[in-house]
């Protein structure tokens, strides 16, 4: 291959490389239904550029893919969704978003090994999207939190209301939440680790 002096080799932005410091990594994965916000999230609290594996919806979803209530939906991920948090200057935070649809679930099974816990991001024009989410949560023991993302427009419900709709025991946290925020979902990311800090605590 030929290269003439103005060809140039770039690798990664320099915010995007991992600190020299970093000695130890932990992995939360973002799941949901189709349409919920999982991108959105990660890409919204990630300090370095996301990875985004989204393409267009074409016809070949068709009467395969719900996608009732996000009609103007017009990609979705096909693989996961990929970003990174820095705890402190030793400790590494990796995000990796889930496919909502669910003929891409047999991905699930690498994303989530080695995963602490999940997010689990709720759309109350669609709980029903999440019940699958949250048994196969709950067949693999993986501890999670639901975090109902804000749409507009979309139905209020008591927060006992929604636990029951989604059969959700008392003690699984639930909070809301605005994915589009970086502040938003960061409370929502501290939220999990504090319920995984308190799962790790030995009983009195």
């Amino acid at each position: 291959m030929d290269f003439r002096s103005s060809d140039t080799i770039t690798g990664p932005r320099r915010e995007d490389v991992l600190p020299t410091t970093a000695t130890a990594a932990v992995k939360v994965v973002i799941v949901g239904g189709f349409g919920v916000g999982k991108t959105t999230m990660v890409g919204s609290v990630s300090e370095i550029r996301p990875l985004t594996t989204e393409e267009t919806m074409t016809q070949a979803g068709v009467g395969v893919d719900d996608n009732f209530g996000v009609e103007s939906k017009t990609a979705t991920t096909v693989a996961m969704d990929f970003g990174r948090i820095s705890i402190s200057e030793e400790l590494i935070l990796y995000l990796f978003g889930t496919p909502g649809q669910e003929r891409f679930w047999f991905l699930w099974n690498g994303l989530f090994e080695g995963a602490l816990g999940a997010v689990v991001l709720v759309d109350t024009r669609r709980l029903e999207v999440s019940f699958d989410v949250i048994g196969r949560l709950e067949e693999r023991g993986v501890p999670f939190v639901v975090a109902v993302n804000t749409f507009p427009g979309a139905p209020q419900h008591p927060v006992e209301a929604l636990r029951t709709a989604l059969d959700l025991p008392d003690e699984v946290p639930m909070v809301d939440c605005d994915a589009r925020l970086r502040g938003s979902s960061r409370d929502v990311l501290m939220t999990l680790m504090r319920y995984l800090h308190s799962l790790a605590l030995p009983l009195a």
